[in-house]
């Protein structure tokens, strides 16, 4: 057979690959023994070898012991010059030489680790957990000092350096700690966790002054909230319903101001003083838009049900299909039937001048196409207008 130029010497038979040959099987018949796959799982643990381990060292002088903790300690250093920024080999090497005792050493190594990674604040919590593990109160100070002044933002470390100090007895401490965290103006919760604070010590002006500070920092229907749910758990009914009053003031265009009304409705409910709720819930429906008043009708018809007289019953139901024919006509304009309907309710209020600006609104849509079937119910509508 003649070369291949391609190929050289070589044939193209000599550069095929020969595949072996299928096995065929002659017996397809199940064997009577049969071996499932977890019991051969089960043999090849049984024929592994025991792991190989290290034997233990006894250490029986001062010699061997400086030995042991030379070794170790370049084997760290080794580790950590190689993988510097790999903090866990970091916070081995520390924990390791608390093990030992050596905390200067342990320290000298949180140090160092924190000039590498600074930002880490998992690194800070585990250095002023090992001062404060062995009572060394004055450097878990240090630590918690120097955490909080680089990462302010960082909750955890200003909860954490307080609780210390009030696991210390230190109030005072803790409190100048907690005005230092409100410079920074914090979430509501720090907020709340420095009222708590002051509380666990019926330290009642100072929470009332805190929330003082809170609602001019977080000015929020929630805030006020509970800033008059504190002053009504005391019994101190006028100040919560002027802080209910100052909080409508300031907020009755917010966009959670349905909540705030609702929650002073409740707050006069529960004072007994119904036709105040009763303005408040009036109020809140002529200023809130239809659009987020949905709870607040809600509300507002079980109030009636419960303490109205049918007229008022019947001026809840026709607010509230009020603020249903609205939201129909918002989504389409052009639905006139929804609009007879909603003319329908205004006339059987016998509001005159509420029934002539719901025509006016209905007839303002124009049919957008020149077509009987879209014409019809808008000269209808005409016809009505004119006809009242």
């Amino acid at each position: 057979m003649a070369s291949d130029p391609n190929l050289g010497f070589l044939t193209k038979r000599d550069t095929e690959v020969k595949l072996p040959r299928p096995t065929r099987v002659k017996n397809k018949t199940p064997a009577t023994i049969q071996i499932t796959a977890e019991q051969i799982l089960r043999e090849a643990r049984e024929r592994q070898e025991p792991e190989i381990r290290p034997p233990k060292q006894k250490i029986t002088d001062v010699h061997e012991l400086a030995d042991y903790r030379l070794r170790k300690r370049k084997e760290f250093e080794d580790l950590i010059r190689r993988a510097r920024w790999n903090t866990g080999a970091w916070v081995k090497y520390a924990a390791w030489e608390e093990s030992q005792g050596d905390f200067a050493r342990a320290r000298s190594v949180w140090e160092r680790v924190l000039e590498v990674d600074y930002r880490n604040p998992t690194l800070w919590l585990k250095y002023a957990e090992l001062e404060m593990r062995h009572r060394f109160v004055n450097h878990a100070r240090n630590v918690w000092d120097r955490a909080v002044a680089l990462l302010p933002r960082v909750d955890q470390l200003w909860y954490k350096y307080i609780h210390m100090e009030e696991m210390l007895g230190d109030v005072a401490g803790a409190r100048q700690i907690f005005e230092r965290w409100m410079d920074w103006h914090p979430d509501t919760q720090g907020w709340l966790s420095y009222i708590k604070f002051e509380l666990r010590y019926n330290e009642v002006d100072r929470a009332r002054a805190i929330y003082e500070r809170f609602v001019a920092d977080h000015p929020r229907p929630s805030s006020f909230i509970k800033y008059a749910k504190f002053e009504a758990k005391r019994g101190e009914i006028t100040r919560a319903r002027a802080i209910y009053e100052r909080a409508v003031d300031l907020l009755s265009d917010d966009e959670e101001a349905e909540q705030l009304f609702v929650a002073f409705a409740e707050f006069e409910e529960w004072c007994k003083e119904t036709e105040r709720a009763r303005c408040i819930y009036r109020f809140a429906l002529d200023h809130v838009p239809k659009g987020r008043a949905e709870e607040l009708y809600r509300k507002y018809v079980a109030f009636e049900k419960q303490y109205g007289d049918r007229k008022g019953i019947e001026d809840a139901i026709v607010s509230k299909r009020r603020f249903q024919y609205e939201e129909e006509v918002r989504k389409n304009p052009l639905n006139y039937d929804c609009w007879f309907d909603y003319i329908r309710l205004e006339e059987s209020v016998g509001n005159k001048d509420m029934v002539r600006e719901v025509y006016e609104r209905a007839i303002a849509n124009v049919p957008p196409a020149e077509e009987k079937r879209y014409w019809q119910r808008y000269i209808y509508l005409w016809y009505a207008f004119l006809s009242n």
